[in-house]
């Protein structure tokens, strides 16, 4: 079952983006007259398609965009690669593969744009089993060699604690590693967290790579204000190796959705320096994604 209205519209920020500044992470969903589900999920999936996207960057002001391979597309990133070749150069993608993925595949799948592949060990939540679709880390290193050779990098989306138990996997693999929404940490336990300090020391050595998203980390909503300590404390351990997202469609959220354009007050407020801000924005997601 899906929903038949896209997401709602977003305002603009204030202030005036840096060009070229880019959203690190959002997802695609439908048309579903061409592009079905293939795994049932724990959630409604949205109408999200890529033209709803399109319109989102240019309302917020936003000149780039990452689109990231949900589960509830198993590893078939068609709809990814249709926004991609709508995209003018602007995006690049993030698929789901297994090596059971024939390269020729993943080959093609570079030509159009995608720069790397999405591993998740999070578990529905309730339950214990992990997301339909997803595939875990106990591919990494089967892939890795795979992805080195691409220049691709490995995004997780994992609780702190497994990432830490990771720390060891994550670096073997050679790649950068780009760990989704703040490293999945756990603002009750503070900022002497035993393993938000060891996320901040791999952050630290350069080949670890965190998004700045808060609506997964923080239930402080509309301002997240309790998960700011912990922004200020990633951007501080290594300024070159944070990028920002929205989470676009903001799965699972409903009215607890945040809007864009305050997401990115609320950057602007939390990163007054303007060199600072465009180094998170604009020349991080540059490098990382390869514009």
């Amino acid at each position: 079952m899906t929903e038949t209205v896209a997401p709602r519209s977003h305002r603009a920020p204030v202030w005036a983006l840096p060009a070229g500044a880019c959203d690190c992470h959002a997802h695609v969903f439908g048309p579903y007259d061409r592009f079905p589900v293939s795994h049932p999920m724990h959630y409604v999936a949205p109408l999200a398609p890529a033209a709803a996207h399109r319109d989102m960057l240019a309302t917020t002001g936003l000149s780039r965009g990452i689109l990231v391979q949900p589960g509830a597309y198993g590893e078939d990133p068609s709809p990814i690669l249709d926004a991609l070749a709508e995209g003018d150069g602007r995006l690049r993608g993030i698929a789901a593969a297994s090596d059971q993925v024939p390269q020729a595949d993943l080959d093609a799948w570079h030509t159009a744009g995608i720069r790397g592949l999405r591993f998740n060990d999070m578990t529905v939540p309730g339950g214990t089993g992990p997301f339909p679709g997803s595939v875990g880390t106990e591919a990494l290193a089967a892939m890795a060699p795979g992805m080195r050779d691409r220049g691709w990098h490995a995004e997780i989306w994992a609780g702190i604690d497994r990432h830490v138990a990771n720390l060891p996997l994550y670096r073997a693999s050679g790649l950068p590693i780009v760990l989704d929404h703040m490293a999945g940490l756990q603002i009750a336990r503070g900022l002497d967290d035993p393993s938000f300090k060891a996320i901040l020391d791999a952050l630290q050595e350069g080949w670890l790579w965190i998004k700045l998203v808060l609506c997964r980390c923080s239930q402080d909503f509309p301002d997240y204000a309790d998960a700011r300590p912990f922004h200020d404390a990633l951007i501080a351990a290594n300024p070159d190796r944070v990028v920002w997202g929205s989470d676009w469609p903001h799965l699972r959220l409903a009215e607890r959705a945040p809007d864009i354009g305050h997401l990115l007050d609320l950057f602007a407020e939390w990163v007054p320096d303007m060199a600072l801000r465009r180094r998170i924005l604009v020349d991080n997601p540059r490098k990382l994604y390869g514009f």
